[in-house]
């Protein structure tokens, strides 16, 4: 391998690439579309892509696409070769300004409840410039938005390029107030880190629920699991280090910043973690990096499991998504500095934030809610349910310093102090992690620990970036205004904190007093699951905040709303209907053929001499046979409540609520007695591999 500064970034047309091979008149106008937003003029697109087509065909690509995130949750891409036929039989490579800037593609055939029909099928892909093309298996990949022949957004990306544009309008015309003339943009940062498992190929062949659905519908909780606390930061295994040395190597090639590798709580649980970056080219990271995980681990004969909880009873994956806000001349919004009591300017955009997850705490839940989040949250190794925020001690003093007018009293620098002489001092931080808190202050940024792991980040960022544009835009109008304006930030500041505190909690999100506290006492919503949350996507105050801010519009919200209804019901569709056919196929008739064994021994054993003890054989039967009876019981009710779903067609909120509180109850119930004759069954008869194969199977 050659050296890492060598090989980061050497598939992808960056910023040095542009530098080195467009005219200083293209690039600087590429430069200026790319910072500012400017148009770019298609003979100015010609030129690039000229020089994006020698580019990558000199690193091997024979085709392009368009690479896009439709609502799927994944990407799309459809490929085109650049060769282009001549007059005399042959062929030549070209690529236009025409196919750079703008595709087609079939904007029925994705997910878009309503914005197009099936017979509309146009749909356009356009050249995102903010995020720069990358070489992947030969093919050059040209980050687009994706958007219906009317213009209404039918992916990520459109949305949250939107909210980056809203949240630098409204973040520009505050840091004006406080005389930084000096600054021309505003954009939020971002660091994802990513959660997932790696098991053995073979075992995840034999478990059809895996390979439907992701996750592990039936299984016992194994001898052993992550009571030990053996496997988080442990020594990784050299198996598991052979895909993480070559996943950072591709993903450095990409311009992926891959910082942090290590192995999680859980047993074949891991985590990769990059540096921050401007948060449009971070998810497309991320989904690079999702992709990546899946397509390396299977040259190792291993699978990446990015489902939220693959395992039950086992510490789920999640995706920290770690966030701030920036100046293009470098300052970190939301660094206190030194002495956070006299920084101004910090502590308004704290106070922004906090208005705004107070006001859209409803939104950020919805944001991260999924089917298979909804089995993480609230579960000891995630937040609940119920968003709040964790500022720390000291903020948390200043805070309520600021709303009492009292003189805060600055804490003197800690020195950490191990009471072992060889080891160093060190600065102690002003406050402790909160690994329970769905929103926490970790120093200069928010880190939003609620996403699952499976989900693209795009979507809770979007609601981040426009929900704090929103206040600021209201800060804004009414510090401009104001006559005095010393005067007016204190009274802003002191009333915002005054009416949004109940949102801070610095305790333990994972104690129940917690929870009623939150809920009876703070008014604090509590939305448990996917259909309880997603109903509040066209509550008004959401459709003004993101029409107002022109992230979307009520047709785009409402389309979002369905489709990620209607995935819901599909995704628990699928586990009812794996769960069906497992149990018939093969839980149930091992359990029986177990049962024929015990009965055959019990009737040899009498056979020989009636005294015989027979007490193993004739227990194990009895437990056996009612646990068969039960799971036949619960598959027959699986089965006609199945019916009555398919009954309801499109009713998709109808058929969340009814999957939510008829399916799920009943798969629970026959989960636990397939469950429990796993653990009374002998191992040779149980049909597939157990959690304890699964989660030791990579030696």
């Amino acid at each position: 391998m050659k050296n890492i500064p060598e090989i980061f970034g050497s598939l992808v047309f960056n910023d040095a690439v542009m530098k080195a091979r467009l005219p200083k008149e293209t690039y600087r106008l590429l430069r200026r579309t790319m910072a500012e937003g400017k148009h770019l003029d298609l003979s100015v697109a010609n030129v690039v892509a000229n020089a994006m087509k020698d580019w990558a065909t000199e690193n091997g690509a024979t085709h392009f696409t368009h690479w896009f995130q439709p609502m799927t949750g994944i990407t799309a891409e459809k490929h085109d070769s650049f060769i282009s036929p001549t007059d005399d039989g042959r062929v030549i490579m070209e690529f236009s300004g025409k196919e750079l800037v703008r595709g087609e593609t079939d904007a029925s055939s994705f997910p878009s409840c309503g914005l197009r029909s099936t017979f509309e099928a146009r749909g356009y892909t356009a050249w995102d410039p903010t995020s720069y093309a990358f070489i992947k298996d030969g093919t050059l990949c040209i980050p687009t938005a994706f958007c219906s022949y009317g213009g209404e957004a039918l992916d990520k990306k459109t949305p949250l390029l939107r909210s980056m544009e809203a949240i630098n309008k409204r973040a520009l015309r505050v840091v004006k107030l406080f005389g930084n003339e000096g600054s021309a943009r505003v954009t939020t940062t971002v660091g994802p880190e990513q959660e997932y498992f790696l098991i053995d190929k073979k075992v995840y062949e034999k478990r059809p629920d895996l390979i439907y659905c992701g996750r592990t519908l039936f299984g016992a909780k194994p001898p052993k699991g992550q009571e030990l606390d053996d496997h988080y930061f442990g020594s990784i295994k050299p198996r598991v280090a052979a895909f993480m040395k070559e996943l950072d190597e591709e993903l450095w090639k990409l311009g992926v910043l891959s910082k942090t590798k290590h192995n999680e709580g859980a047993p074949a649980q891991h985590e990769l973690a990059p540096i921050f970056t401007t948060t449009n080219i971070a998810c497309d990271h991320n989904q690079l990096t999702m992709e990546l995980m899946k397509n390396i681990a299977k040259k190792h004969d291993l699978v990446c499991l990015l489902h939220e909880k693959p395992f039950a009873g086992i510490s789920g994956s999640g995706k920290h998504n770690n966030w701030s806000i920036s100046t293009n001349t470098g300052v970190n919004l939301l660094d206190p500095g030194e002495t956070p009591q006299d920084n101004a300017q910090f502590i308004l955009f704290l106070c922004a934030v906090i208005k705004a997850v107070d006001d859209y705490q409803d939104m950020l839940r919805l944001s991260v809610a999924t089917a298979g989040n909804d089995h993480r949250l609230g579960a000891a190794e995630a937040p609940p349910a119920v968003v709040s925020m964790f500022l720390g001690d000291e903020l948390t003093a200043i805070l309520d310093s600021l709303e009492n007018d009292t003189v805060y009293d600055a804490k003197e620098e800690v020195l950490m102090r191990i009471g072992v002489h060889v080891l160093p001092k060190f600065k102690k931080d002003t406050t402790d992690r909160n690994r329970t808190s769905p929103l926490a202050f970790t120093g200069n940024k928010f880190e939003f620990r609620m996403p699952g792991a499976s989900l693209a980040v795009a979507s809770v960022n979007v609601v981040l970036n426009t929900a704090v544009a929103k206040v600021l835009e209201d800060f804004a109008d009414e510090l401009e205004n104001a006559e005095d304006f010393q005067k007016a930030l204190h009274d802003l500041i002191v009333r915002t904190i005054r009416e949004h505190k109940r949102i801070i909690f610095n305790g333990n999100g994972y104690d129940d007093a917690w929870i009623k506290e939150a809920t009876e006492v703070r008014g604090l919503s509590n939305l448990k699951t996917t259909p309880d949350a997603l109903m509040h996507y066209l509550d008004p105050k959401n459709v003004e905040l993101f029409t107002s801010m022109k992230v979307f519009s009520e047709a785009e919200m409402k389309s979002r709303r369905d489709i990620r209804m209607e995935n819901y019901c599909k995704v628990m569709k699928i586990e009812a209907l794996t769960m069906i056919e497992m149990a018939e196929k093969q839980f149930i008739p091992a359990m029986s053929k177990y049962g024929k064994l015990l009965a055959d021994t019990i009737a040899s054993k009498k056979a020989v001499c009636t005294t015989l003890d027979c007490t193993f054989e004739e227990k194990t039967l009895t437990r056996l046979s009612e646990l068969t009876a039960v799971a036949y019981e619960k598959v027959c009710d699986l089965k006609a409540h199945m019916g009555k779903l398919a009954e309801m067609k499109k009713d998709f909120i109808g058929s969340a609520f009814f999957i939510k509180d008829e399916i799920i109850p009943c798969m629970n119930a026959l989960r636990a007695a397939v469950d429990e004759a796993e653990t009374i069954c002998a191992s040779e008869y149980w049909p597939v591999p157990t959690y304890g194969e699964i989660l030791f199977s990579v030696k």
